[in-house]
């Protein structure tokens, strides 16, 4: 192999690495958080409805979890790839020259990377519009209430903080799935030209 190509193929390994350890722990950091807040939200939403008497009002809300959840699961295989990423960059690095991966095997590893984190995206965007559309609901049925007189509001009527919170979380998750997809992207661009 000339020096030339070689340089280039210790470049492409350095990239491989720097952007597999970027999109790994960017992903991880916000899915933890992500995860923290989904897994909160879902042991407070069984016990707040466990004694409410209506929980009609909440039922887009467990379907928008499922899919938030879903993403987050689809999140802890794009962290997978990104650290196969790191991976395949030690191997290119190699200078052994069969141990190092084909292009082709290279280029299919980061189209699934590009696949893994857009259905992520998809799953998390259709869980956040089913909570957006759940407060939303809520924000529009809530009864007015007028000062000197006295109603009784059902609680689970009103948005609540943890309502916030969750698409918070979802928020989280579609940024980490959108820092694999750049990185997917990033590197496809880089070893196909």
């Amino acid at each position: 192999m000339s020096e030339t190509s070689e340089l280039q193929l210790r470049a492409i390994a350095k990239l491989f690495r720097l952007t597999g350890w970027i999109t790994f722990w960017s992903q991880l950091v916000l899915g933890l958080v992500s995860g923290g807040i989904l897994l909160f939200a879902s042991f407070s939403a069984g016990s707040r409805t466990a004694g409410a008497a209506n929980t009609a009002n909440n039922s887009g809300a467990g379907i928008g979890i499922f899919f938030a959840i879903s993403g987050l699961v689809v999140l802890g295989i794009g962290i997978f790839i990104s650290f196969r990423y790191v991976r395949i960059g030690r191997q290119l690095d190699s200078s052994n020259s069969s141990n190092r991966p084909r292009k082709l095997e290279t280029v299919q590893v980061v189209r699934l990377g590009l696949i893994v984190h857009l259905v992520g995206i998809l799953l998390t965007l259709i869980g956040a519009q089913a909570i957006v559309g759940i407060l939303l609901t809520k924000s529009l049925t809530v009864s007015q209430i007028i000062p000197g007189t006295i109603t009784q509001v059902d609680p689970s009527r009103v948005i609540q903080p943890l309502d916030i919170f969750v698409v918070q979380a979802n928020t989280n998750t579609v940024s980490a799935h959108f820092a694999g997809l750049v990185g997917s992207i990033w590197l496809l661009n880089r070893i196909t030209k």
